[in-house]
């Protein structure tokens, strides 16, 4: 099973996605982890998109090997998205796709901004984003069926109880 989550940063995914990975003994791949560890054997190089294509050689490696892959990342673009789609069709591995929102946009912004200033004089590149940054990132809606929770009206535990609830009922079609 691959559960791939997306969305901007400061919605809740990392903390929703690490605690669904330790409740279900899933592997957790966090591309901003993968991202900030290649960043550091390359200082002031562009890494692109190696963080996406590590996270997804991880990925299809334990998928193959019977393991629960929860992936953690923005997921901007619907090349990203497809990319974990088609590791999962190959397989064939289940699928469920999750985009996390917050669309109380004050609450958005104080979460990005508190984490931004929690992270402090952070090196150059790895601080979390300001409130400026989210807003100017390139981020295509999806338009590919997926499950939408939104952590202005849902708490991290309530949505990880969803999520884990659905990671065990009987396979089904994922969309929304």
């Amino acid at each position: 099973m691959l559960v791939v989550f997306g969305g901007l940063p400061g919605t809740g995914k990392t903390t929703i996605a690490r605690e669904v990975a330790r409740r279900q003994g899933a592997l957790y791949l966090r591309v901003d982890t993968i991202e900030r560890s290649i960043q550091a054997g390359l200082p002031g190089g562009e890494i692109g998109v190696a963080g996406y294509a590590v996270a997804l050689a991880l990925a299809r490696e334990n998928l193959s090997v019977g393991q629960v892959v929860v992936a953690d990342a923005v997921n901007p673009v619907p090349e990203a998205r497809d990319a974990w789609r088609s590791i999962a069709a190959k397989l064939p591995a289940r699928l469920i796709e999750i985009e996390i929102v917050c669309l109380d946009t004050q609450e958005h912004q104080r979460r990005v901004e508190a984490r931004h200033a929690a992270a402090g004089a952070t090196t150059v590149g790895l601080a979390p984003p300001t409130w400026d940054e989210v807003l100017k990132r390139h981020y295509v809606p999806w338009n590919e069926a997926h499950w939408v929770i939104d952590t202005a009206l849902s708490s991290a535990d309530e949505a990880v109880a969803a999520i884990c609830a659905r990671m065990s009922a009987p396979d089904r079609a994922e969309s929304r």
